[in-house]
């Protein structure tokens, strides 16, 4: 008779939710998706603030004018389904009603959609100081 032995378990691994390489890798196809998709929506002077150690708001911060309000929503909303399809991510998006600015956020990637005038009015680039990108900027 053989006295039989407990089976050897094999010491569990810690495998995080998402590593740190991944995590970049997401951060950046979701940032590519967003440029592409405004791009194929013609929108105009698209900035793209990086975030990443300034705030942890996002790492990037995606700026860009439409040549009307009706631009600006139809933007917003085809980028947001975009994310949706191809992430599986629920953008939140704020300001559709007026359409002046409309701010879309994918969570890692903050997107501000503006008409040209209002844009020129808040200056995002200045205040996050890229002052030298922004539409008009005079470099000193």
């Amino acid at each position: 008779m053989t006295s039989a032995q407990p089976a050897a378990h094999p010491a569990p691994t810690a495998s995080p939710a998402r590593a740190p390489a991944a995590q970049d890798d997401s951060v950046a196809a979701l940032h590519a998706l967003v440029l592409q998709s405004l791009d194929d929506d013609q929108a105009q002077e698209m900035v793209t603030i990086p975030l990443e150690g300034k705030s942890s708001i996002a790492d990037h911060m995606v700026i860009a004018s439409g040549r009307s309000s009706r631009q600006v929503a139809t933007m917003a909303q085809k980028l947001a389904e975009r994310i949706k399809r191809e992430t599986g991510r629920i953008a939140r998006i704020e300001g559709l009603p007026v359409a002046d600015w409309v701010l879309v956020d994918a969570g890692d990637v903050i997107v501000h959609l503006f008409r040209p005038e209002v844009r020129s009015f808040y200056n995002l680039e200045r205040m996050w100081g890229f002052v030298d990108d922004a539409p008009g900027a005079v470099a000193n």
